[in-house]
């Protein structure tokens, strides 16, 4: 439910959290539990519960331009960054609206887990 959902409070401003960049269809902002130096959650102002409920290609495309802004702005874009979105349980999803991690500042190994 949109009311209640972490992210879409955070986007309303409901809860602080620490902004990194925005535009008009997400916002990105400092992960609390970084697992890389940079670790930047791009979260679409609308309420999309996972890839699996995505309708409009619209939002993903926010999403992506936003991270590939926060990857320049933060120093990433030229040796490289990651960008990973879990869908549900078994993906690692936790909270139940659509976001884009976006890491770096540090060698990214692979598989990731």
């Amino acid at each position: 439910m949109p009311e209640q959902c972490l992210f879409c409070r955070m986007v309303r401003g409901e809860i602080p959290a620490t902004l990194v960049a925005e535009n008009a269809g997400a916002i990105a902002i400092r992960d609390i539990n970084p697992q890389a130096p940079v670790h930047v959650l791009v979260i679409p102002r609308t309420h999309v519960e996972s890839l699996n409920a995505l309708a409009d290609g619209a939002v993903l495309g926010a999403m992506g331009v936003l991270a590939r802004d926060v990857a320049m702005a933060e120093g990433m874009a030229d040796r490289g960054w990651r960008a990973v979105m879990n869908t549900g349980s078994d993906g690692g999803q936790t909270v139940l609206h659509l976001h884009m991690h976006v890491m770096g500042g540090r060698s990214m190994h692979w598989p990731p887990g």
